[in-house]
């Protein structure tokens, strides 16, 4: 494929997996080429075809104003409806399995997919994050088995990591600068092309489809591991007595110190993507140290927290076959409805092996999501004193707006009041990270 421009070759484009990236991704898109969003749970069809999007990540006006365009963004269930697509944006998730190790399952099936309905000359870019070589050496083996196509001479691959940030109304799409590549020279110059048409931040073409994947992974392992260091920090300074949000903001007055905070570590990028890169490392004989320690970790912290709780019960006495705790949000970070991944899971579960009850409030998330992926079932917000310890585990505008003495309303006397977030002021709470 040679020479090949948006004009000579007009997209039309369909994308795989509609969930927090592809959904976004598809509006922008929609504005300028003929777009199909694909996606395998029918239930999510159906919502977006009312209006709804139960992610928020875009609005319903959004989803009105694209539905009301001479060429709408289309939804498809069946993948027949993607067969007059000549360009494919996949975008499903790539998780890890119960052992750590990269799950490629959502991938693979979506390649087989492709491999099912593409035609020659069409071009596949991928999104999902995974280690460097991976787009080469596992989706395009099983597109070509598919298809009987050949690689780079009937159909080509471009990978343009996403770089969406789940909740940030100040972060969209638009004004985040787009990493991107090709698989030739021809079909990475389309590929910046596309994408510089929606992209109002710019973009960063790369060499290589391996250099975009590890520029992908690293960034969440970067920020993985300096959360790390911040949260051992705090742990260090909570065995000394001393209040580490106050040293942070001591030691934040220097211009070049970076402000990380000590926290749960979770969701569907930093808590994941670097058991990507260390699985490709141990591949290739290399045993990486620091960033597979970071991640231990920050897998840690949710016991911590708890333990912290148990131990102020202790000290008041309130630990005992009744004591009871709510903990305030479920999603993986603030105002999000997202669950994948959360590390909120940890806390409760190291507060009922020492047999404290748990309750869960979030007035984000998805009360079915919570049940079947976690077997939570959320309840409503206490009309009464009914706690021994209440954790604020997710700093929801929703809690800011509550303050801190309508969340005491619900402790019984000599309750505790423990911060993860450090929503609250210091002297309003009885502990925080």
């Amino acid at each position: 494929m040679t020479d090949i421009t948006l004009q000579s070759r007009p997209p039309r484009i369909g994308v795989i997996g509609l969930g927090y990236v592809g959904l976004p991704l598809a509006v922008e898109l929609a504005k300028h080429f003929l777009t199909t969003g694909f996606d395998i749970k029918r239930e999510r069809i159906a919502e977006l075809e009312r209006g709804e999007d139960s992610s928020r990540e875009v609005s319903p006006a959004e989803l009105a104003e694209i539905a009301a365009l001479p060429e709408p963004l289309r939804y498809a269930h069946d993948p027949e409806q993607l067969r007059d697509c000549n360009l494919f944006i996949v975008t499903v998730p790539t998780p890890i399995n119960e052992y750590r190790q990269p799950d490629f399952r959502p991938l693979e099936s979506a390649s087989r997919l492709l491999g099912g309905i593409i035609g020659r000359g069409a071009i596949v870019i991928y999104e999902s994050t995974v280690y460097p070589g991976a787009t080469e050496e596992v989706c395009v083996p099983l597109i070509e088995q598919g298809s009987g196509l050949i690689f780079n001479q009937d159909f080509f691959v471009g990978y343009s990591p996403e770089r969406i940030n789940p909740g940030d109304a100040e972060r969209r799409l638009p004004n985040i600068k787009k990493v991107t590549s090709g698989s030739t020279p021809e079909v990475a110059a389309y590929v910046d092309a596309l994408y510089r048409r929606i992209i109002t931040a710019g973009t960063h073409p790369t060499s290589s489809i391996r250099v975009a994947e590890a520029a992908k992974v690293i960034e969440n392992t970067q920020r993985d591991v300096n959360i790390a260091l911040i949260n051992e920090l705090a742990l260090i300074f909570n065995r000394l007595g001393i209040d580490t949000d106050e040293v942070l903001a001591a030691a934040g007055s220097k211009w070049n110190f970076l402000p990380f905070r000590p926290g749960l570590v979770g969701g569907h990028c930093i808590g994941v993507d670097p058991y990507y890169l260390t699985h490709k490392a141990q591949a290739i004989g290399y045993q990486p140290e620091i960033i597979l320690a970071g991640r231990r970790l920050n897998d840690s912290m949710g016991a911590f927290v708890a333990g912290e709780v148990i131990k102020a019960l202790c000290r008041r006495a309130r630990i005992g076959p009744d004591t009871r705790a709510l903990v305030m949000g479920l999603t993986f970070k603030e105002n999000c409805p997202d669950l994948r991944n959360t590390r909120v899971v940890d806390i409760l579960a190291e507060l009922r092996d020492h047999g404290i009850g748990c309750d869960v409030h979030d007035p984000w998330a998805s009360a079915a999501e919570a049940e079947s992926e976690y077997g939570l079932k959320l309840v409503d917000w206490p009309t009464a004193p009914a706690y021994d310890a209440v954790i604020l585990a997710v700093a929801h505008r929703d809690y800011a707006a509550m303050g801190s003495e309508a969340v005491r309303a619900v402790l019984k006397p000599g309750g505790v009041l423990y911060d993860v977030k450090h929503l609250f002021p210091k002297d309003a709470v009885d502990g925080r990270l």
